[in-house]
């Protein structure tokens, strides 16, 4: 069996969790059936059982006048150019609205299942309009389109069902919940160098966020909670939707002596060491239909304190792997970390139970496993 996987995020352009997902379910996978992912960029590679090829809106398109939708418009043109060499797949799966129009057309053209993977929701972000202006009711229409003409639609979480259910029109019988993952050997404790530790101006004792700046990861609420908490916030944050909401939090920080942001993303080696000596990780995302930074902490043997929104109440067990506090609420985050910085025995407890809760469910072979066995059902 061949599966071509049409995606946006592909090594090296990972900006977030669904470009983890692609580049650990494609490797797994890659052990099982025979894949080719087809995503943005220049990407060219081939190794046993996975071929990768990026693709560009070639000549890319720039809307003077309105300069907002050149992102809908190269989408559509790189949508196009995946589909141009033809496809010998079996089954074509696509991640996020920037492929499932691709998806939706190789189904037709070239009459092959059509499996179509929600890591979020257009209109669950409603924010976006402010990055894509208009363009934004074009990629909802593109996410549209795609969803309700998909053979499977796999959700990342029950929560997303839901919210797919709720939002298009779709049998639920043609949803399926396959969770993300966690590579387990990269993904286990480490801690923090010296040198990361001296080049940052890291302290002994800090909490820690990973993510964009954007409204959607809730940022501003943490910095917010960070006059509240004794000690170190290091901010992992790059990759912003928009230049406006970073320079917004880049003021907010200012003056604040307690939080270190460092503007760039340092990679999933070092991140590790981040993860493993911090004292808490927080996750104050307003909505994630998942959430991998989450598991990715459990997994380093750190407690998190997450809000008690979409799959990260899938996640994050309260009480057991960290605490869930409500969105937008920096007082409830300053007092769950609080909690925590107080009780260094039940932080490490609670640490302990993170790690082998992701080892029990969130193995990114078993999700390969997983996927594989959905493509045989569209075959059978």
């Amino acid at each position: 069996m061949k599966v071509a996987i049409l995606a946006r995020e592909y090594p090296p352009h990972v900006y977030g969790g669904a470009g983890v997902h692609v580049r650990e379910l494609s490797r797994c996978l890659a052990k099982l059936i025979s894949v080719e992912v087809r995503c943005f960029g220049e990407q060219s590679l081939r190794s046993d059982g996975l071929e990768v090829k990026g693709y560009r809106a070639e000549p890319g398109y720039h809307c003077a006048a309105e300069p907002k939708f050149d992102s809908v418009f190269n989408t559509l043109g790189v949508n196009l150019n995946m589909l141009c060499d033809g496809l010998d797949a079996d089954v074509v799966h696509t991640h996020t609205w920037y492929a499932h129009w691709a998806g939706l057309l190789a189904k037709m053209l070239y009459r092959i299942p059509f499996v179509a993977t929600c890591h979020s929701l257009e209109p669950l972000r409603p924010w976006k309009e402010d990055q894509l202006a208009r363009a934004y009711h074009v990629s909802t229409w593109m996410e549209k389109v795609g969803i309700e003409g998909a053979d499977r639609v796999v959700a990342v979480s029950n929560l997303m069902k839901k919210d797919i259910l709720d939002h298009f029109q779709i049998p639920e019988e043609r949803v399926a919940v396959i969770h993300n993952g966690v590579d387990l050997e990269t993904w286990k404790p480490k801690p923090l160098s010296a040198e990361l530790k001296e080049r940052f101006g890291i302290a002994d004792d800090y909490i820690l966020f990973v993510g964009r700046p954007t409204p959607q990861k809730g940022m501003e609420y943490l910095i917010d909670a960070a006059d509240e908490i004794p000690v170190q916030v290091v901010v992992e944050a790059m990759g912003a939707d928009t230049k406006d909401y970073e320079n917004r939090m880049m003021k907010k920080v200012k003056g604040k002596k307690n939080i270190v942001w460092i503007h760039e993303n340092l990679g999933d080696a070092r991140n590790v060491e981040l993860y493993t000596s911090a004292r808490v990780f927080v996750c104050p995302s307003i909505y994630e239909p998942f959430g991998i930074i989450n598991l990715e902490a459990m997994a380093c043997e750190t407690p998190v304190v997450a809000s008690r929104v979409g799959g990260i109440t899938e996640v994050v067990v309260p009480g057991e792997t960290g605490i869930l506090v409500e969105p937008g609420r920096p007082d409830e985050i300053a007092s769950a970390v609080n909690s925590l910085l107080r009780n260094r025995d039940l932080a490490e407890g609670m640490g302990k139970k993170g790690r082998r809760r992701v080892e029990k469910y969130f193995s990114w072979n078993s999700i390969a496993a997983q996927t594989r066995d959905l493509y045989q059902s569209l075959r059978d």
